[in-house]
């Protein structure tokens, strides 16, 4: 299946900082992907490289097709794009709007506008600037996907929203995906991320460090407790299975990927092992891990110094 859009290699500096460091990322149709990261990861500019707002140093994107250097103008007209800080004309009204940008899409675009203002329970004649800040981010919404798009990529739409409009507009993105099209979702609302996205990227510093289906995710990674016989440091014996540690006491908890049942089996029979409880972590909790102390990637050697979990 042709990919919706690709990221290849893309590496991006500013001056001397890395913004984006080697990424690699593709989606298919119907995807929910959520872009996670704490700020300064590279979210954004990855996002702007794949538009072509920004051109990367090296490496390659691409959009339905197109290359993202060459084709940028074309892309974002054939694509829906909400901003962090959506910039709307606020002395239009809600209708005057739609109309207006309706002159950039073809034939249909105000009609589909027009029904989702009524799904939103938007105000038709309202100006722009008199409106909510949630009721701002459900024009945006409704502008960019009003000409129907394959790829509708959202930077954080919700920050600043209360929590309801922040779940009807997550909410709604799954009923985007069940029409065969794809969402790329930058947030830092991570659990309701997860009730939304069926795919999760998680960047840090520049870096990816895990880019995989949810459920994978959930199948895979575990949070283990360890009770040992003494205060004595327990040395992990699977490093490279490791994502965090944290020690209190007589207790170890190691956040791991792909344990295998032998492996799980050596850590109950260790001979500083009292007693061995594991649990499924949230994506929150997974990313916590993920983002705390000094992390590695996937494919790379495990480091020589226990990263360490957020309390």
């Amino acid at each position: 299946m042709k990919p919706v859009f690709s990221i290849r290699n893309v590496t991006k500096k500013f001056g001397k900082q890395i913004a984006v460091d080697d990424l690699s990322l593709e989606a298919t149709p119907g995807q929910v992907i959520a872009l996670l990261g704490d700020n300064g990861a590279g979210k954004s500019t990855s996002i702007k490289i794949l538009l072509g707002l920004l051109r990367a140093d090296s490496g390659d994107a691409e959009v339905l097709g197109m290359d993202s250097r060459r084709q940028s103008q074309e892309i974002r007209r054939r694509i829906g794009y909400v901003p962090d800080k959506p910039a709307l004309y606020d002395w239009m009204t809600v209708t005057e709007i739609g109309w207006f940008a309706s002159g950039f899409y073809p034939y249909g675009y105000m009609e589909n506008y027009a029904e989702m203002v009524r799904e939103f329970k938007l105000p038709e004649t309202q100006k722009i600037k008199n409106l909510s800040r949630g009721m701002q981010a459900k024009v945006s919404l409704a502008l960019a996907m009003a000409h129907k798009p394959e790829l509708l990529i959202l930077d954080e739409p919700t920050s600043g929203l209360d929590a309801v409009v922040r779940r009807e507009f997550l909410e709604s993105m799954v009923d985007v995906a069940a029409e065969g099209r794809t969402v790329l979702l930058a947030s830092h609302q991570i659990h309701e991320v997860e009730r939304v996205a069926d795919t999760v990227a998680i960047m840090r510093q520049s870096e990816l460090l895990t880019f995989d289906r949810l459920e994978v995710l959930k199948n895979e990674v575990r949070e283990l407790v360890i009770t040992h016989s003494s205060e004595e440091t327990f040395e992990f014996p699977f490093p490279e299975k490791r994502i965090a540690t944290r020690h209190d006491g007589r207790q170890s908890v190691h956040l791991v990927r792909d344990l295998t049942p032998s492996q799980m089996a050596t850590l109950e029979n260790h001979e500083q092992t009292v007693h061995l409880e594991q649990r499924t972590p949230s994506l929150e909790e997974i990313f916590v891990g993920y983002m705390s102390g000094e992390i590695r990637k996937e494919n790379e050697k495990a480091p020589a110094t226990e990263p360490e979990i957020s309390a």
